[in-house]
């Protein structure tokens, strides 16, 4: 393994560390009884007070010196006097110890008195500090100029992404969006408790991927010799229970797709899912604006969130639109009995890239996908969904060629999707056999496996239900401002991560200048990087030769950008 230089000096600080007697990772408990917040929300001078973090800055002026101590809820000034954590001759565990040993990310455990400087700053003066934990790598700390403006910030997703523990740590505004993660969470299952509701766990592992049209992960028992799948859904599952008796269940599930990844899609995924018996789909509504603007407000504080350039307002209630309407309203066709053939040509007609494996569903679907979603902003519910689109779905009451369903529009997305369930076995068959018939014509998303078991339960009979499917990441995406759904999942799906390259410092500051900002003349570049001709000129070999930069001849002028 290849070591940096500061790697490797943090290397000997650790033996240096190890031959003064410290155990730079001890076993023993910490008896922290102070957050940072806890020490500067109920100040009091002359307090003691014992706490523990990451040191995150010093402030070295020999014999004293300030830091700044991260913990899990923000940062606390500390100060070092060498007289009063060495009171006798031997200075060894401020000069050596704090002032040479100690780096920037070491976790400490500080034990002091509570004190104003003399501009008023809150702050520890220690008594005594403990190593806890000696890092091995150094924190990409960003840096503030006397005008402050921000230099080396750790900004660049992937590595955010890939490295979270270490965007937590140097970015801790990231925190917030996972705290008001746990706040919806926690919001929904208050708002479905209170309602009678009751949360239960269904398999993950399963033997035919039901409840929902998409390419599930495969993978095999070895002690049953089978093939199983990875959730796609759980909503088979759960209406078996209500067909055992419940009146109302809901499950948060990890659900996995064996699908494309964008700022919207990741392959492993949140849902919440709810069904309630003796209830119908304009219930469901109702009770899906309801929850919205009562989990909105428990994490924001207000009904209203911004997204993007849109001020979206959850407050119920919502607006309703048929999917005939919407799609009749913004490409002025309609598709009230029209053939798939007409379907087909009507979508080539509008632009939109479709194939002969595509039914009339998957047709109409792609139609109102191109030209209506975008179109609705303010959260909207798209009701009475073809019945070819929903093989799950009881026939609409009133027109048996649509389906009782509806979906909620924010900002041009679906954050939720609800039926009168199909609780007709008969009826459930011909949609499951009707599913089998497109995986045939070539749809890889359509269900080509009948659960023989679920047509069982159906028919020991299910009630009238209404359920509920949530996208929870989504839905978070919505209410902290959120573009990419990476922002709101601590690990996201990567790529692999490629070989880290041996670059020169050079070659790195060159890099972190295009990164910074990508396509720079060349002429800027190099000004910005104040190197010498002749180190320029190796550097710029050097990340041609690892294909990491090119260089863009328009006439005259030359640009650089990163590959």
């Amino acid at each position: 393994m290849q070591l940096s230089e500061q790697e490797i000096i943090r290397r000997e600080k650790l033996q240096a560390l190890r031959e003064l007697n410290i155990n730079p990772y001890p076993a023993d408990l910490f008896p922290v009884n102070h957050t940072s917040k806890q020490v500067k929300e109920n100040f009091s001078e002359g307090k003691k007070v014992i706490v523990a973090g990451r040191l995150m800055s010093v402030r070295d002026q020999g014999k004293a010196a300030f830091a700044e101590l991260q913990d899990s809820e923000g940062r606390i000034q500390l100060y070092f006097n060498r007289d009063v954590i060495c009171p006798e001759d031997d200075k060894t565990m401020y000069n050596q110890v704090f002032r040479k040993l100690t780096d920037l990310g070491d976790f400490i455990g500080i034990e002091g008195e509570t004190f104003l400087t003399k501009v008023g700053a809150k702050c520890i003066r220690v008594d005594k500090f403990t190593f806890l934990s000696k890092t091995l790598r150094p924190l990409p700390l960003p840096k503030t100029d006397e005008e402050g403006h921000v230099f080396d910030a750790f900004v660049d997703p992937e590595l955010r992404y890939r490295m979270r523990y270490v965007d937590l740590v140097v970015n801790p505004q990231v925190k917030e969006v996972f705290i008001k993660r746990t706040k919806l969470f926690n919001a929904m299952r208050t708002f479905f408790n209170n309602a009678g509701y009751m949360e239960v766990e269904t398999p993950v592992l399963q033997a035919i991927p039901g409840g929902a049209a998409a390419r599930p992960f495969i993978t095999h028992h070895n002690s049953l010799d089978i093939p199983l799948y990875m959730r796609i859904a759980n909503e088979l599952y759960l209406k078996r229970l209500i067909v055992g008796g419940f009146d109302g269940v809901y499950e948060f599930s990890k659900n996995f797709r064996n699908e494309g990844m964008d700022r919207t899609h990741n392959p492993e995924f949140t849902a919440m899912e709810i069904y309630v018996a003796y209830k119908d789909y304009n219930w469901m509504m109702e009770f899906t604006e309801n929850l919205l603007e009562y989990c909105a407000y428990e994490v924001n504080k207000t009904t209203e969130t911004t997204f993007g350039e849109h001020t979206v307002n959850f407050k119920a209630p919502y607006a309703r639109v048929t999917m005939t309407d919407a799609i009749k309203q913004f490409t002025g066709f309609d598709i009230t009995g029209k053939t798939e053939a007409e379907l087909f040509e009507a979508a080539k007609s509008m632009g939109i890239e479709v194939d002969e494996t595509m039914g009339k569903g998957k047709l109409i679907d792609e139609i109102f996908g191109a030209k209506c979603e975008g179109n609705f902003i303010q959260p909207t519910f798209i009701t009475d969904y073809p019945k070819e689109m929903s093989p799950l779905c009881k026939s609409h009451r009133d027109n048996p060629d649509l389906t009782e369903r509806f979906e909620l529009m924010v900002c041009g997305k679906e954050i939720a999707n609800a039926y009168s369930e199909l609780n007709d076995p008969i009826d459930q068959r011909e949609r499951f056999e009707n599913q089998m018939k497109l995986a045939e014509k070539g749809d890889d998303e359509a269900n080509g496996i009948i659960d023989e078991d679920f047509l069982r339960a159906l028919e020991f009979g299910m009630p009238p239900t209404s359920g509920l499917g949530i996208g929870m990441d989504r839905l978070m995406m919505f209410l902290t401002n959120n573009a990419s759904i990476q922002e709101v999942l601590f690990f996201p799906q990567m790529k692999p991560e490629k070989k880290q390259l041996d670059l020169s410092e050079d070659e790195k500051l060159i890099v972190s200048l295009l990164k910074t900002e990508n396509n720079q003349a060349l002429s800027t570049l190099k000004e910005k990087s104040a190197l010498s001709g002749k180190k320029w000129d190796a550097a710029m070999k050097g990340l041609a030769k690892h294909g990491l930069t090119k260089v863009i001849v328009d006439g005259e002028n030359k640009n650089v950008v990163l590959n």
